[in-house]
């Protein structure tokens, strides 16, 4: 096997162009670390091999394997104002200052604001929760917003997943007299906006080194500073101390539903949080497993495919709100009442999405517009729902494996909200923030893999510009990154539940622990199947005569769809190994990332 940067120079199974344009290539790993988890591990020599490509060192795999927080919680006081912002909670319970959080509209949003909802609960104090409506008060806190909350009593506002770059609507607070603590993890400016406290671990001067965390994460660690500074002023004396591992659950949903990097104590919020999840506790996400006819026990697919989209819907196409209150509530009626509204939500939410989808696809594919070498695709439309926006932007950039901002013009006033999707390698959150700076934006910002913008529709020929300007370069080197990267060759024979049981260790997967790629040689396809909404069934099958079931999702209408629908010949296919339960088969099946014909040149 080749190690470290050696594996970047061959091309696995020498393809260097597949059906879907990318090389294939060995995923990079030190042999000599991959031996040695291997001796100390008892692992398998490709499990071995894949955890030494994922970057855990030799002293690391213990806690890779089986992650838990009295290894991985990070010190609160190392976050910039997180003490700061204990205290002043703290103090506002103790004083019995009226507050509220302010959240956004989002799974991570409405995890942040369920976990302070809980804890300040817990300490027997009713902490309202406020949402902005994505259509009519857009992204964030406002002036109105919080003119309108100080209005009717507040004095005190914490804003989760929303306020790191909200001057305007703190420079209001202050004037009115509320005062503000931001929670946040969004890019951040040099200069915070003037709140009381601005604890967020992308602020410049953070030295808490947590910047992968998700808002929730965040929120989850502030919960452990307020218990600190609560048992030192002797709050507990007559009241059980909130016990945080009872919220890891919701940790869980915004770590995974916000995409964000699953390493070091992040990985533990979310495996741990699954674990939490599966007893379902939390009635919310009880209820919406019921009414999704989905069962556990909770994995990635069930936080980021179930549960997190129907979360999504109500801020998407319908109440604000509805996610927020789903995860707080501790009222199965009321739950079961919310995750019903949210689920007829997310099947209109469908619709709409099914639609902009089409029409993007119309406008990226026009012959003056097709992606070509462009860094980034840039494309709006009047009247498409912002709300859908962000998740079109993902089916986007999967279909042409580049960054994608996409934006829906308000066809009255004139105003576009976009969102935007990037690939590994490109900071679309640092360019879009830029843009902002630069006067292009009446607002934008974000992360580095997915951001947000609103901007006149006059403007958006202008933002196209600088945005393809500033990503030339990021986008290069990150094409040089958009290789399929194999973990392991194996067989239809040997693609057994043994090998992928043996593999299961790694989870949860995600952004920083990719799900492992394993590669079959010269497979016939067997069986091709077009199925409704573009996916294609068909059977693997080996010279032996061995089978392997797979499935390539939304795959019809592309190169590699054709290719399989085509049947027969002796292709090369990569794809990840899921459990095939049907009937109780416990068997497994491929979903195919790709696939190249070794008789084609490559």
């Amino acid at each position: 096997m080749p190690d470290g940067g050696s594996a970047l120079s061959a091309a696995f199974l020498n393809v260097t162009r597949s059906l879907s344009g990318r090389a294939w290539r060995e995923r990079p790993a030190d042999a000599g670390l991959a031996r040695a988890h291997a001796m100390r591990h008892g692992l398998s020599e490709p499990l071995a091999r894949a955890l030494a490509a994922r970057g855990v060192g030799e002293g690391q795999a213990a806690d890779f394997l089986a992650p838990t927080l009295k290894a991985l919680f990070p010190d609160p006081s190392s976050f910039l104002d997180m003490d700061c912002a204990a205290e002043i909670l703290i103090d506002a319970i103790e004083r019995d200052r009226p507050m509220v959080v302010f959240a956004d509209y989002d799974v991570d949003g409405a995890s942040s604001a369920a976990l302070l909802v809980r804890w300040f609960r817990a300490m027997g104090k009713t902490l309202p929760i406020y949402v902005p409506d994505r259509i009519l008060e857009g992204y964030g806190p406002s002036p109105a917003a919080f003119r309108r909350l100080r209005a009717e009593g507040a004095e005190l506002v914490v804003t989760v997943d929303c306020g790191a770059a909200a001057y305007d609507a703190i420079k209001t607070a202050a004037e009115v007299g509320l005062e503000v603590v931001v929670v946040d993890h969004h890019l951040m400016r040099e200069d915070p906006p003037a709140a009381a406290a601005v604890v967020n671990p992308n602020r410049p001067g953070c030295n808490s080194g947590q910047g992968n965390l998700a808002a929730a994460g965040v929120a989850f660690v502030l919960l452990a500073a307020l218990n600190r500074e609560a048992r030192r002023r002797g709050l507990f004396a007559g009241r059980p101390e909130p016990d945080l591992r009872q919220w890891l659950d919701l940790a869980a949903m915004g770590a995974i539903c916000d995409v964000t990097s699953l390493t070091g104590f992040n990985r533990a919020l979310a495996s741990l949080g699954l674990k939490t999840m599966s007893a379902w506790a939390n009635p919310g996400l009880n209820a919406l497993m019921q009414v999704a006819k989905a069962e556990g026990p909770a994995g990635v697919f069930h936080a980021g495919f179930i549960l997190g989209p129907r979360i999504n819907a109500g801020g998407r196409i319908g109440r604000a709100d509805l996610g927020a209150r789903l995860l707080s509530t501790d009222d199965p009626a009321e739950a079961l009442a919310l995750a019903e509204e949210l689920d007829a939500l997310n099947i209109s939410r469908k619709d709409v999405e099914r639609e902009v989808t089409e029409q993007a696809i119309v406008a990226v594919e026009k012959a003056d517009s097709r992606p070509g070498d462009s860094p980034a695709i840039v494309v709006s439309g009047e009247g498409w729902h912002p709300g859908v926006v962000g998740i079109v932007a993902g089916r986007l950039r999967e279909r042409y494996r580049k960054p994608v901002v996409v934006i829906g013009v308000d066809p009255v006033l004139r105003i576009g909200k976009g969102s935007g999707r990037s690939q590994p390698g490109v900071n679309l959150g640092r360019a879009i923030q830029a843009a902002f700076e630069d006067g292009l934006l009446l607002a934008g910002g974000g992360h580095a893999m997915a951001a947000g913008l609103t901007v006149r529709d006059e403007g958006i020929d202008a933002f196209r510009g600088f945005l393809l300007d500033k990503l030339i370069h990021e986008s290069a080197a990150a094409a040089e990154l958009d290789v399929v990267e194999i973990d392991a060759l194996i067989s239809p024979r040997g693609a057994d539940r043994q090998l992928f049981q043996d593999f299961q260790r790694l989870t949860p997967f995600g952004p920083g622990n990719p799900e492992p790629m394993f590669a079959a040689a010269h497979v016939v396809v067997d069986y091709p199947q077009a199925m409704r909404g573009g996916h294609i069934r068909c059977t693997l099958t080996d010279g032996a005569g061995a089978k392997l079931k797979a499935i390539a999702w939304r795959a019809e209408d592309t190169d590699l769809g054709r290719r399989l629908l085509a049947g027969g010949g002796g292709l090369h296919v990569a794809g990840r190994l899921k459990a095939d339960d049907w009937n109780g088969r416990e068997g497994v099946q491929l979903e195919i990332e790709d696939a190249a014909d070794p008789r084609a040149s490559n």
